[in-house]
């Protein structure tokens, strides 16, 4: 890899160009895409107060206003650091607590608005880029080149940008990952350097920054332990499978980063199991779909994101391509490269993501909640990508030049393309559950006075925090626990019922006299609003006097 050392002026000018592209969008209409269910869950973690807590205090069978939820999301002077602590040790122990100690403090500071919510996550992701640099640099121990152009390719990743404008701890994950993986190369370089220059290592000196990442990692998501599991089946690769004076220091490095979270282990091991079957307490409606267009459009988002899902035809003519690049990139690196290189990229990619993806497809089906989970397959994807592509652009066959010269810049094209969209959109693929909410929320903003009616079954709560954020200040709310009748009082010109079931719409309408018309209806839940049967018989003598006429 001697001629990919320094790479040429055009390549640098064009990674600058992609990298500031990639940070303005970032940075571009933060509070333009609904804040969805599980931002607004963080958002109340942060504050401090536990879902029952929130329910309790909302959920009275009282009308308030938009108003009210403003202390539940967000940093508040009821409600301490230490409180924001203890909520997630009490409820949502598999959130480790890092990211929300960070988050409170930062909103403490700048508010409690989405734009500054997100803007840690848009601020957090530029650590990505010097980050996935010192990876690339102690992979491939070249300078520029492969670490510009994955530089380039992660600035205008479509689904990197989802992750840096998402209010959770993901993008600080990805942050993570790059550093343990950072530092773990750089230990068993450093090591192997003294060796051969015949001097002893300072063991702990070299790995003391692999067990701060690892401990910071397991900080910020459980999910690294298998992360650190795909770390130590590289190290015995690398070691040819034998305890040698690496593989005893890699343990050791990685006995001590799980001895510093072993406090929050003392909370997690409790729920540890369900945690694994469930992947997040919070996604109860985590919908069942078919395994294999959803990993091959999950892979396409990496290149080419425009709000497909992946049961639309088109999709399959999009991941196609994106396929055939990724599969012929791992081939490449398996093939022109040290096992020590290839094994540690395959590593990355396969081994976290096994325990979701395994057992999913043994049944046929997969969960749409597990794409954060997959973050450690989506870096090692595109420093494959970066390779095979950053090689090619020095092949000696200028026909093959030039056909690469090509396959790069439509997959510039494809992210700008992607960027473009996603800044214009006011929902998206990851916001699940709550992509029809401003939908909904311009047919209740439409009323005059209007009343929106919910009981706390289900996530319910989740939706109505996620509503709040996009509906006008004239909207009162009347939540009830447990599905009991609303007392429901006089002066609302509409009023609206949030997913009722059955027999809870059937009990309301019998007491008020009332009639349900569906307004709004996805796979998730549904609006109905609430009529005088009087205006509905008045309108169905209207109707059936214009037929006769006619």
């Amino acid at each position: 890899m001697r001629h990919l050392k320094f790479a040429p002026s055009w390549l640098r000018f064009l990674t600058i160009f992609l990298l500031t592209i990639g940070i303005l969008f970032r940075f571009s209409n933060l509070d333009g895409k609904v804040f969805w269910q599980d931002e607004t869950y963080a958002s109340l973690r942060i504050s401090g107060y536990t879902i029952n807590e929130a329910k309790q205090q909302l959920f009275n069978n009282r009308v308030i206003s938009k108003e009210n939820f403003a202390q539940f999301q967000g940093a508040n002077p009821v409600k301490s650091l230490n409180d924001t602590i203890m909520s997630l040790a009490k409820q949502d122990s598999q959130h480790p607590p890092l990211y929300y100690i960070i988050a409170r403090l930062w909103m403490e500071i700048f508010g409690n608005s989405v734009t500054a919510i997100r803007s840690l996550s848009a601020c957090i992701s530029l650590l990505v880029f010097p980050c996935v640099y010192w990876l690339c640099r102690e992979l491939f121990n070249v300078p520029l080149s492969v670490s510009g152009v994955a530089i380039a390719l992660m600035a205008i990743s479509p689904i990197h940008l989802v992750y840096a404008q998402e209010a959770q701890e993901y993008i600080l994950w990805l942050v993570t990952i790059l550093l343990s993986s950072a530092s773990l190369l750089r230990a068993i370089r450093l090591e192997n350097e003294l060796v051969k220059e015949r001097q002893k290592p300072d063991l702990f000196t070299i790995w003391s920054i692999y067990t701060f990442a690892l401990a910071i990692s397991l900080y910020t998501f459980i999910w690294s332990a298998f992360v650190a599991v795909a770390h130590g089946i590289y190290v015995m690769i690398t070691a040819k499978f034998q305890l040698t004076e690496t593989v005893r220091a890699y343990l050791l490095a990685s006995l001590v980063g799980f001895l510093a979270f072993m406090p929050w282990i003392t909370v997690v091991i409790g729920n540890l199991f369900q945690f694994l079957i469930s992947a997040d307490k919070t996604r109860i409606h985590s919908d069942l779909i078919p395994g294999a267009p959803f990993l091959l459009m999950q892979l396409s988002r990496l290149f080419f994101d425009i709000n497909l899902s992946s049961e639309n035809s088109l999709s399959y003519l999009i991941t196609l391509p994106f396929l055939t690049l990724v599969g012929y990139s791992i081939y490449f690196i398996c093939r022109t490269t040290n096992y020590k290189v290839w094994s540690f990229i395959i590593t990355l990619i396969v081994i976290p993501a096994l325990p979701l993806i395994l057992p999913d497809i043994i049944v046929g089906s997969i969960r749409s909640s597990i794409e954060p989970y997959l973050i450690p397959s989506y870096l090692g994807i595109q420093v494959a990508v970066a390779y095979l592509l950053t090689t090619q652009l020095y092949n000696r066959r200028m026909l093959s030049r030039s056909f690469w010269h090509i396959i790069m810049a439509l997959v510039i094209i494809c992210g700008l393309i992607s960027f473009k969209v996603s800044s214009q959109a006011e929902t998206w693929w990851n916001k699940g559950m709550n992509s029809g909410n401003p939908q909904v929320a311009r047919i209740i903003n439409e009323s005059n006075r209007p009343l929106l009616i919910s009981d706390a079954s289900g996530n319910h709560d989740g939706d109505i925090f996620s509503l709040s954020y996009l509906l006008n200040p004239k909207v009162r709310f009347l939540l009830v626990k447990n599905q009991k009748i609303p007392k429901i009082p006089d002066g609302f010109t509409d009023i609206f019922l949030l997913n009722p079931s059955d027999i809870w719409s059937k009990i309301i309408e019998t007491k008020y006299k009332l009639k349900t018309d569906i307004v709004y209806s996805d796979n998730y839940y549904s609006i109905w609003k609430l009529a005088k049967i009087r205006s509905l018989r008045r309108r169905n003598i209207q109707s059936s006097h214009l037929l006769r006429s006619n």
